[in-house]
Protein backbone atom coordinates (compact mmCIF):
# COMPACT_ATOMS: atom_id res chain seq x y z
CA UNK A 1 0.00 0.00 0.00
CA UNK A 2 0.92 3.71 -0.56
CA UNK A 3 0.41 4.64 3.13
CA UNK A 4 -1.41 8.18 2.45
CA UNK A 5 -0.37 10.88 4.96
CA UNK A 6 -3.99 12.27 6.90
CA UNK A 7 -3.22 15.65 6.16
CA UNK A 8 -5.84 18.37 6.16
CA UNK A 9 -6.48 19.97 3.13
CA UNK A 10 -8.71 23.02 1.85
CA UNK A 11 -9.63 24.04 -1.32
CA UNK A 12 -8.40 22.34 -3.82
CA UNK A 13 -11.29 23.21 -6.24
CA UNK A 14 -9.25 24.40 -9.06
CA UNK A 15 -11.68 23.40 -11.75
CA UNK A 16 -14.43 26.05 -9.93
CA UNK A 17 -12.76 29.36 -11.97
CA UNK A 18 -9.65 30.11 -13.91
CA UNK A 19 -8.88 32.10 -10.98
CA UNK A 20 -9.37 29.36 -8.62
CA UNK A 21 -6.80 27.29 -9.88
CA UNK A 22 -4.21 29.75 -8.57
CA UNK A 23 -6.63 30.71 -5.73
CA UNK A 24 -6.37 27.45 -4.03
CA UNK A 25 -2.97 26.50 -3.82
CA UNK A 26 -2.57 28.52 -0.97
CA UNK A 27 -5.84 26.97 0.80
CA UNK A 28 -4.73 23.29 1.35
CA UNK A 29 -4.57 23.36 4.92
CA UNK A 30 -1.49 21.94 6.74
CA UNK A 31 -1.00 18.42 8.13
CA UNK A 32 -2.14 17.74 12.14
CA UNK A 33 -0.72 15.73 14.62
CA UNK A 34 -3.71 14.08 15.28
CA UNK A 35 -5.05 13.29 11.71
CA UNK A 36 -4.03 9.67 12.06
CA UNK A 37 -7.54 9.71 14.27
CA UNK A 38 -10.01 11.26 12.00
CA UNK A 39 -10.49 8.09 9.99
CA UNK A 40 -13.62 7.23 12.08
CA UNK A 41 -14.08 10.91 13.09
CA UNK A 42 -17.48 12.40 11.96
CA UNK A 43 -19.68 9.79 12.10
CA UNK A 44 -21.94 7.21 14.29
CA UNK A 45 -23.61 4.54 13.88
CA UNK A 46 -26.72 3.81 15.45
CA UNK A 47 -26.59 0.27 14.13
CA UNK A 48 -23.91 -1.89 12.85
CA UNK A 49 -23.08 -2.59 9.58
CA UNK A 50 -24.19 0.55 8.45
CA UNK A 51 -28.21 -0.44 8.80
CA UNK A 52 -30.00 2.55 9.31
CA UNK A 53 -31.03 5.18 10.54
CA UNK A 54 -27.02 6.46 10.97
CA UNK A 55 -25.91 9.74 12.49
CA UNK A 56 -23.45 11.43 10.68
CA UNK A 57 -21.48 14.43 12.86
CA UNK A 58 -20.03 17.25 11.06
CA UNK A 59 -18.77 20.65 12.62
CA UNK A 60 -21.50 22.28 11.50
CA UNK A 61 -24.38 20.07 13.07
CA UNK A 62 -25.49 16.32 12.93
CA UNK A 63 -27.43 14.45 10.07
CA UNK A 64 -29.53 11.81 10.63
CA UNK A 65 -30.50 9.76 8.08
CA UNK A 66 -33.23 7.57 8.94
CA UNK A 67 -33.26 5.11 5.40
CA UNK A 68 -31.13 4.63 2.39
CA UNK A 69 -31.47 7.72 0.32
CA UNK A 70 -32.51 7.35 -3.07
CA UNK A 71 -32.38 11.74 -4.11
CA UNK A 72 -28.49 12.60 -3.02
CA UNK A 73 -27.46 16.28 -4.43
CA UNK A 74 -23.37 16.74 -3.84
CA UNK A 75 -21.48 19.57 -3.33
CA UNK A 76 -17.78 20.81 -2.77
CA UNK A 77 -15.19 18.09 -4.65
CA UNK A 78 -15.41 14.33 -4.23
CA UNK A 79 -18.68 13.48 -3.55
CA UNK A 80 -19.87 12.67 -6.41
CA UNK A 81 -17.07 10.82 -7.39
CA UNK A 82 -17.28 8.53 -4.74
CA UNK A 83 -21.48 7.94 -4.43
CA UNK A 84 -21.38 7.40 -7.96
CA UNK A 85 -18.61 4.54 -7.27
CA UNK A 86 -20.56 3.62 -5.01
CA UNK A 87 -23.65 2.80 -7.26
CA UNK A 88 -25.72 6.00 -6.25
CA UNK A 89 -25.88 8.17 -9.05
CA UNK A 90 -26.79 12.11 -7.50
CA UNK A 91 -29.69 13.36 -9.30
CA UNK A 92 -27.79 17.09 -8.60
CA UNK A 93 -24.10 18.21 -8.55
CA UNK A 94 -22.15 21.35 -7.83
CA UNK A 95 -21.12 22.54 -11.29
CA UNK A 96 -17.51 23.24 -11.93
CA UNK A 97 -17.50 25.09 -15.35
CA UNK A 98 -13.32 25.73 -15.33
CA UNK A 99 -13.11 21.89 -14.98
CA UNK A 100 -15.29 20.95 -17.19
CA UNK A 101 -14.92 19.85 -21.01
CA UNK A 102 -17.14 20.05 -24.11
CA UNK A 103 -20.70 18.55 -22.32
CA UNK A 104 -20.50 20.77 -19.52
CA UNK A 105 -19.48 18.11 -16.81
CA UNK A 106 -16.24 16.99 -15.39
CA UNK A 107 -15.57 14.40 -17.76
CA UNK A 108 -14.80 11.80 -15.76
CA UNK A 109 -18.42 11.96 -14.09
CA UNK A 110 -19.78 12.36 -17.31
CA UNK A 111 -18.10 9.05 -18.48
CA UNK A 112 -18.89 6.74 -15.49
CA UNK A 113 -22.63 7.94 -15.67
CA UNK A 114 -23.07 7.57 -19.44
CA UNK A 115 -21.58 4.12 -19.01
CA UNK A 116 -23.80 2.87 -16.18
CA UNK A 117 -26.30 4.46 -18.26
CA UNK A 118 -27.96 6.56 -15.76
CA UNK A 119 -29.70 10.06 -16.29
CA UNK A 120 -26.99 13.11 -15.97
CA UNK A 121 -27.18 15.20 -12.31
CA UNK A 122 -28.81 18.24 -12.84
CA UNK A 123 -25.26 20.61 -12.18
CA UNK A 124 -26.33 24.20 -9.67
CA UNK A 125 -24.33 27.09 -9.25
CA UNK A 126 -22.00 26.49 -5.50
CA UNK A 127 -19.70 28.30 -3.53
CA UNK A 128 -20.68 31.87 -2.30
CA UNK A 129 -23.54 32.09 -4.62
CA UNK A 130 -24.96 28.81 -3.92
CA UNK A 131 -28.50 27.82 -5.85
CA UNK A 132 -30.51 26.15 -2.97
CA UNK A 133 -33.68 27.19 -4.90
CA UNK A 134 -32.21 24.52 -7.51
CA UNK A 135 -31.28 22.06 -4.90
CA UNK A 136 -34.93 22.30 -3.19
CA UNK A 137 -36.66 21.76 -6.29
CA UNK A 138 -34.25 18.78 -6.91
CA UNK A 139 -36.08 17.13 -3.75
CA UNK A 140 -33.60 15.44 -2.21
CA UNK A 141 -33.20 13.15 0.92
CA UNK A 142 -29.78 13.02 1.51
CA UNK A 143 -27.11 16.14 0.32
CA UNK A 144 -23.66 15.55 0.76
CA UNK A 145 -20.62 17.78 1.48
CA UNK A 146 -18.13 16.53 3.12
CA UNK A 147 -15.22 18.22 1.50
CA UNK A 148 -16.36 21.49 0.46
CA UNK A 149 -16.70 25.53 1.86
CA UNK A 150 -20.08 25.35 2.73
CA UNK A 151 -20.87 27.83 5.84
CA UNK A 152 -22.78 27.65 8.84
CA UNK A 153 -25.55 29.67 7.08
CA UNK A 154 -26.42 27.47 3.86
CA UNK A 155 -26.26 24.51 6.33
CA UNK A 156 -29.14 26.07 7.79
CA UNK A 157 -30.78 26.04 5.38
CA UNK A 158 -29.80 22.94 3.38
CA UNK A 159 -30.48 20.61 6.68
CA UNK A 160 -34.04 21.79 6.38
CA UNK A 161 -34.47 20.64 2.81
CA UNK A 162 -32.77 17.11 3.48
CA UNK A 163 -30.16 15.38 5.82
CA UNK A 164 -26.38 17.24 5.33
CA UNK A 165 -23.29 15.97 6.14
CA UNK A 166 -21.06 18.50 6.30
CA UNK A 167 -17.34 18.69 7.08
CA UNK A 168 -16.00 16.74 10.45
CA UNK A 169 -13.67 19.66 11.44
CA UNK A 170 -13.09 22.58 9.09
CA UNK A 171 -13.83 23.29 5.80
CA UNK A 172 -11.99 22.03 3.16
CA UNK A 173 -10.26 19.77 5.50
CA UNK A 174 -11.59 16.61 5.12
CA UNK A 175 -9.15 13.85 4.05
CA UNK A 176 -9.91 11.92 0.62
CA UNK A 177 -9.86 8.23 2.57
CA UNK A 178 -11.83 10.25 5.63
CA UNK A 179 -14.62 11.87 2.87
CA UNK A 180 -14.54 8.28 1.43
CA UNK A 181 -15.19 6.45 4.90
CA UNK A 182 -18.25 8.99 5.61
CA UNK A 183 -19.93 9.17 2.20
CA UNK A 184 -20.12 5.33 2.38
CA UNK A 185 -21.49 5.26 5.80
CA UNK A 186 -24.17 7.90 4.89
CA UNK A 187 -24.75 5.68 2.23
CA UNK A 188 -25.38 2.63 4.28
CA UNK A 189 -22.55 0.96 3.13
CA UNK A 190 -19.78 1.20 5.41
CA UNK A 191 -17.92 -1.93 4.17
CA UNK A 192 -16.80 -1.12 1.35
CA UNK A 193 -14.65 2.29 2.46
CA UNK A 194 -11.42 -0.03 2.65
CA UNK A 195 -12.27 -1.59 -0.54
CA UNK A 196 -12.21 1.90 -2.36
CA UNK A 197 -9.45 3.23 -0.65
CA UNK A 198 -7.34 -0.10 -1.47
CA UNK A 199 -8.28 -0.09 -4.90
CA UNK A 200 -7.43 3.62 -5.21
CA UNK A 201 -3.78 2.55 -3.73
CA UNK A 202 -3.61 0.05 -5.79
CA UNK A 203 -4.01 1.56 -9.42
CA UNK A 204 -1.32 3.87 -8.55
CA UNK A 205 0.99 1.08 -7.08
CA UNK A 206 0.22 -0.76 -9.88
CA UNK A 207 1.45 2.38 -12.43
CA UNK A 208 3.91 2.13 -10.29
CA UNK A 209 5.23 -1.01 -11.56
CA UNK A 210 5.11 -0.24 -14.91
CA UNK A 211 7.60 2.64 -14.50
CA UNK A 212 10.42 1.14 -12.46
CA UNK A 213 13.02 4.29 -14.06
CA UNK A 214 10.75 6.99 -12.04
CA UNK A 215 12.01 5.66 -8.75
CA UNK A 216 15.86 7.54 -9.47
CA UNK A 217 13.95 11.18 -10.32
CA UNK A 218 13.76 13.86 -8.04
CA UNK A 219 10.72 16.36 -8.81
CA UNK A 220 9.71 19.58 -7.45
CA UNK A 221 5.46 20.64 -8.29
CA UNK A 222 5.25 24.54 -8.44
CA UNK A 223 2.71 27.57 -9.13
CA UNK A 224 2.56 30.70 -9.78
CA UNK A 225 -0.03 34.00 -8.74
CA UNK A 226 1.36 35.71 -11.57
CA UNK A 227 4.39 37.00 -12.81
CA UNK A 228 7.65 37.38 -10.21
CA UNK A 229 6.06 35.00 -7.75
CA UNK A 230 6.67 31.38 -7.17
CA UNK A 231 5.35 28.53 -4.89
CA UNK A 232 5.76 25.04 -3.85
CA UNK A 233 3.67 22.55 -3.40
CA UNK A 234 4.69 20.29 -0.16
CA UNK A 235 4.88 16.46 -0.15
CA UNK A 236 1.48 16.38 1.50
CA UNK A 237 -0.70 18.34 -0.91
CA UNK A 238 -2.45 16.26 -2.97
CA UNK A 239 -1.70 16.47 -6.75
CA UNK A 240 2.24 15.53 -5.10
CA UNK A 241 0.87 12.76 -3.44
CA UNK A 242 -0.85 11.54 -6.53
CA UNK A 243 2.67 12.49 -8.58
CA UNK A 244 4.76 10.52 -5.30
CA UNK A 245 2.64 7.69 -5.80
CA UNK A 246 3.10 6.76 -9.04
CA UNK A 247 7.00 6.28 -8.18
CA UNK A 248 8.75 10.04 -8.48
CA UNK A 249 10.15 11.27 -5.42
CA UNK A 250 9.60 14.70 -4.09
CA UNK A 251 13.10 16.93 -4.25
CA UNK A 252 14.02 17.29 -0.65
CA UNK A 253 14.22 20.73 -0.81
CA UNK A 254 10.65 21.32 -0.84
CA UNK A 255 10.83 20.37 2.69
CA UNK A 256 13.18 23.61 3.88
CA UNK A 257 10.76 26.04 2.30
CA UNK A 258 8.75 27.81 5.24
CA UNK A 259 4.90 26.57 4.80
CA UNK A 260 2.75 29.58 3.97
CA UNK A 261 0.35 29.55 7.53
CA UNK A 262 -2.45 26.83 6.53
CA UNK A 263 -1.78 25.95 3.80
CA UNK A 264 0.10 22.77 1.89
CA UNK A 265 2.27 25.06 0.09
CA UNK A 266 5.10 27.49 0.54
CA UNK A 267 5.29 30.98 -1.45
CA UNK A 268 9.28 30.88 -1.82
CA UNK A 269 9.72 33.63 -4.39
CA UNK A 270 10.57 33.80 -8.38
CA UNK A 271 14.22 34.70 -6.69
CA UNK A 272 14.42 31.72 -5.05
CA UNK A 273 13.91 29.73 -8.08
CA UNK A 274 17.56 28.48 -8.15
CA UNK A 275 16.79 26.11 -5.15
CA UNK A 276 15.22 23.94 -7.72
CA UNK A 277 18.40 22.70 -9.22
CA UNK A 278 18.35 19.65 -8.23
CA UNK A 279 14.46 19.07 -9.13
CA UNK A 280 15.03 16.34 -12.53
CA UNK A 281 11.49 17.33 -13.52
CA UNK A 282 9.48 20.10 -12.87
CA UNK A 283 5.33 19.49 -12.66
CA UNK A 284 2.63 22.99 -12.95
CA UNK A 285 0.05 24.53 -14.48
CA UNK A 286 -1.09 27.97 -15.67
CA UNK A 287 -5.06 29.23 -15.60
CA UNK A 288 -4.69 29.93 -18.85
CA UNK A 289 -2.12 30.85 -21.79
CA UNK A 290 -1.39 34.28 -21.28
CA UNK A 291 -0.68 32.78 -17.58
CA UNK A 292 1.87 30.76 -19.48
CA UNK A 293 3.30 33.26 -21.88
CA UNK A 294 4.23 35.63 -18.90
CA UNK A 295 5.79 33.06 -16.42
CA UNK A 296 7.81 31.21 -18.94
CA UNK A 297 8.82 34.26 -20.53
CA UNK A 298 10.81 35.21 -17.19
CA UNK A 299 14.27 34.27 -17.50
CA UNK A 300 14.48 33.27 -13.78
CA UNK A 301 11.77 30.17 -14.54
CA UNK A 302 13.86 29.58 -17.84
CA UNK A 303 17.17 29.18 -16.19
CA UNK A 304 15.29 26.53 -13.79
CA UNK A 305 17.69 23.51 -15.10
CA UNK A 306 14.57 21.31 -15.58
CA UNK A 307 12.95 24.44 -17.50
CA UNK A 308 15.88 24.89 -19.62
CA UNK A 309 15.80 20.99 -20.53
CA UNK A 310 12.48 21.20 -21.43
CA UNK A 311 11.67 17.81 -18.60
CA UNK A 312 8.67 19.85 -17.20
CA UNK A 313 4.89 18.27 -16.72
CA UNK A 314 2.20 20.68 -17.64
CA UNK A 315 -1.90 19.57 -17.46
CA UNK A 316 -2.90 20.14 -21.57
CA UNK A 317 -6.45 20.52 -20.22
CA UNK A 318 -8.15 22.17 -17.61
CA UNK A 319 -10.46 18.81 -16.61
CA UNK A 320 -6.63 17.36 -16.40
CA UNK A 321 -5.18 20.03 -13.67
CA UNK A 322 -8.63 19.43 -11.74
CA UNK A 323 -8.44 15.43 -12.24
CA UNK A 324 -4.79 15.41 -10.75
CA UNK A 325 -5.28 17.58 -8.20
CA UNK A 326 -8.10 16.00 -6.20
CA UNK A 327 -7.75 11.82 -5.36
CA UNK A 328 -11.12 9.94 -5.51
CA UNK A 329 -12.38 6.77 -7.03
CA UNK A 330 -13.04 8.46 -10.69
CA UNK A 331 -10.27 10.70 -10.92
CA UNK A 332 -7.34 8.69 -10.01
CA UNK A 333 -8.24 5.57 -13.07
CA UNK A 334 -8.79 8.54 -15.14
CA UNK A 335 -5.66 10.65 -14.68
CA UNK A 336 -3.16 7.93 -14.45
CA UNK A 337 -3.99 7.12 -18.35
CA UNK A 338 -3.48 10.71 -19.05
CA UNK A 339 -0.59 11.94 -16.78
CA UNK A 340 1.96 8.58 -17.78
CA UNK A 341 2.72 9.50 -21.52
CA UNK A 342 2.86 13.70 -20.16
CA UNK A 343 5.66 12.65 -17.36
CA UNK A 344 8.03 9.54 -19.98
CA UNK A 345 8.12 12.86 -21.87
CA UNK A 346 9.28 14.79 -19.35
CA UNK A 347 11.83 12.28 -18.10
CA UNK A 348 13.03 11.54 -21.88
CA UNK A 349 14.04 15.15 -21.52
CA UNK A 350 15.79 15.00 -18.31
CA UNK A 351 17.53 12.29 -18.67
CA UNK A 352 18.48 12.55 -22.56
Amino acid sequence: MLGFTRVRRRALAVAATATAAVLTIGGCSSSGDGDGDKKSEGASEKKSGGAFPVTIKSALGPAEIKEEPKRIVTLGQGSAETAIALGHTPVGIESYPWGSDKTGYLPWIHEAVTEKGDKLPKQFTGGEELDTEAILELDPDLILAPWSGVTQKQYDVLKDIAPTVAYPDLPWSTNWDQQIEIISKALGKPAEAPKLIDKIEGQLADAAKTRPDYKDLKFSYIYNTGPGTLGVFKPEEQRVKMVSSLGLTVDPVVNGFKETKGTDSALIGLENAGKLKDSDLIFTFYTDEKNRKEIEAQPLYGNIPAVKKGAVVVGDTNSFVTASSIINPLTVPWTIDRYLPLIDEAVAAATK
